[in-house]
């Protein structure tokens, strides 16, 4: 009974020791994320290998694991850049990207955690200032919007490819122009619309009269080809036509031939 404590002692000891070695040795990794192993004695990033998968992992306890977001993530970022004739302009935009898991060593070894800051965002204000300074106030108000969202996604991912980053796309969300000029844009853009407007109804008048004056011309061509058409010898041959059709009809009539100053039959008829 007195040699129990001091066995005792050690064990208890011992087991302390372990618990703490396993829960510095333990590392679970949550769904989206992988993990970076340092190796202390062993030559520091693991870069030859994949990263750790998600799920409970053992490690030395003398080595670290760094743990990455390797999901699609969003960034937000409000910028100040100049148009092609040096006015301010307020581009707000969001970037969808995500690391290079297979390369995600290398980028832990040259970039480290805070990659997001030291590389991403750089590189879109960098590719926005470029982009904007191209195009006036009024194309990016307008017509450009689209084009400018393209461009800066294209020169941005040109760069990061290179530093382990997957950049999957860029949305312009607003594009803020000093309020004169704004102001000075839209009563442009009204007036034009007014002028189109008014363009469009001279085509239309002008097409309309066209219309009528080409309808009363073909009226005018054809009651002139009928006037021409009907002699006294053709109306005298319809008449004896009718004549003939008159006779024919079940009624009671009279028909006198030859009546009349122009010499057509005259008909008369008693139903």
């Amino acid at each position: 009974m007195d040699k129990l404590p001091k066995i005792a002692l050690p064990i208890i000891f011992g087991l302390i020791v372990l618990v703490i070695l396993i829960s510095k040795s333990a590392i679970t990794i949550d769904s989206g994320q992988a993990g970076v192993l340092y190796k202390t004695f062993g030559g520091g990033v693991v870069t030859e290998e994949p990263p750790m998968g998600e799920g409970f992992h053992i490690v030395a306890p003398w080595n670290k694991v760094f743990i990455y977001e390797v999901r699609q993530q969003e960034v937000f970022e409000k910028m100040q850049v100049l148009s092609s004739n040096g006015l301010e302009i307020k581009l707000d935009a969001s970037v969808w990207f995500e690391p290079k898991r297979e390369s995600l060593g290398k980028l832990h070894q040259e970039k480290g955690t805070e990659y997001i800051q030291r590389v991403l965002l750089p590189t879109i204000r960098s590719a926005a200032r470029s982009v904007v300074g191209r195009y006036t106030p009024e194309q990016l108000y307008s017509s450009k919007r689209d084009a400018i969202q393209t461009e800066i996604y294209e020169e941005t991912k040109k760069i990061v490819d290179g530093q382990y980053i997957q950049l999957n796309e860029v949305l312009v969300r607003d594009v803020t122009l000093p309020a004169t000029i704004k102001e000075a844009i839209e009563r442009k853009l009204k007036q034009e619309q007014e002028s189109l407007e008014y363009e469009f109804r001279l085509v239309t008048a002008q097409k309309e009269a066209e219309r009528v004056t080409i309808e009363a011309q073909g009226k005018a061509n054809a009651n002139s080809i009928l006037s021409a058409s009907l002699t006294d010898e053709i109306l005298r041959d319809k008449g004896v036509d009718a004549t003939l059709k008159l006779a024919q009809s079940a009624n009671a009539k009279v028909v006198i031939v030859g009546g009349g100053d122009s010499g057509l039959p005259l008909i008369l008829g008693n139903n």
